[in-house]
């Protein structure tokens, strides 16, 4: 049963803030009888309509592999465009998406984005072919979301060294008339843990996506479960290590997942927890708490130069602080406002 004394405008503007307000609804269907009714009207009325926009997202994302399975590319379907396409009818409106992950093979990106223009989709922007992390942001007027056209995995691609190609991971499966990969749900954890904790420095900055959280605890319950011990054997190294145990503690501690003991009990992962949790309780922690960064810069330093000169050797200055154009990108994010992350 929910706690009687509970503050529901707070709960509601979190959850509007973190993009978990739909999440909500299976809370609502449980304790409805012993929920102030505007508070289960206003959480039903937002799933609905997510429900709907999300339902206009899968006719557009079955609508754009179409196009590109009739120029020879099946895409593989990343985070949130791979839950909308496996998840059944009835869950649609569970999600809040902001654009359609969708990745092809390098030599197939210049096709693919002509195949997408062939159906009215505009380039908004669009890195160089050179550029170390290829990847198109690609719209149309009459859209509810963009496409986001990538050729890799989110992330450091060092990160993944030790699992191999993304397509190793992935099964073929139907989406409607046309054909996809879908990430295993063991890959697409791992995926989700790299982006929000190094594609969008959440690792450095102490940042909870509690929607993402979420979506770690629904793959962890899937038909085929993650395996957490198998994702954490192949991570490379101390950084990516105490990287995805951190995760693992927050939806451990957070939402109930049943993670094994030795994944959630080293020093540092529990440490970078308690600051996660300190910094969403006290936001004004965040700037002074960015001095934890440092735990694991070392690791970062070594294993970056390790993947960049291909050799084990340790270098002089792996000790060093961050360079000062670095510290400038952490602490103007850790000041900024950014959707989703608290």
């Amino acid at each position: 049963m929910p706690p009687v004394d509970v503050e529901w405008t707070s709960v509601i503007g979190l959850a509007n803030q973190t993009l978990t307000t739909p999440a909500l609804i299976d809370f609502v269907d449980k304790f409805a009888s012993v929920l102030p009714e505007d508070v289960c009207a206003y959480i039903r009325h937002i799933h609905r309509r997510n429900g709907l926009r999300n339902d206009r997202l899968v006719a557009q994302l079955e609508e754009a592999v179409v196009a590109l399975n009739g120029h020879g590319i099946t895409p593989v379907l990343l985070k949130g465009a791979s839950t909308l396409a496996t998840a059944p009818e009835a869950r649609r409106g569970v999600r809040i998406m902001s654009d359609l992950d969708i990745m092809v093979m390098p030599d197939e990106a210049r096709t693919a984005v002509a195949a997408l223009s062939g159906i009215g989709y505009d380039i908004h922007n669009q890195t160089p072919p050179e550029s170390h992390r290829w990847y198109a942001d690609l719209n149309r007027p009459q859209d509810v979301g963009s496409i986001d056209l990538q050729q890799a995995a989110p992330g450091p691609a060092y990160l993944y060294q030790n699992f191999g190609h993304a397509l190793n991971h992935c099964i073929p499966a139907p989406l409607g008339r046309a054909r996809v990969y879908i990430p295993t749900p063991t890959f697409q954890a791992l995926m989700l843990i790299i982006h929000d904790q190094f594609q969008d420095y959440g690792y450095w900055l102490g940042d909870l996506d509690l929607r993402h959280l979420v979506e770690l605890r629904d793959l962890s319950h899937s038909a085929e479960p993650v395996d957490w011990e198998k994702l954490t054997s192949r991570v490379s190294g101390d950084l990516m290590k105490n990287a995805v145990e951190t995760q693992l503690i927050a939806i451990a501690e957070l939402l109930g997942v049943d993670i094994p003991h030795a994944l959630r009990s080293r020093l540092i992962p529990r440490l970078q927890f308690m600051r996660q949790l300190m910094q969403a309780r006290f936001p004004a922690t965040r700037v002074p708490l960015l001095a934890m960064s440092l735990l694991d810069f070392r690791n970062y330093r070594r294993e970056a130069t390790i993947v960049s000169t291909k050799t084990g050797a340790n270098r002089r200055g792996l000790w060093t602080v961050p360079r000062a154009s670095t510290l400038r990108l952490l602490l103007n994010a850790t000041t900024a406002a950014r959707a989703g992350k608290v």
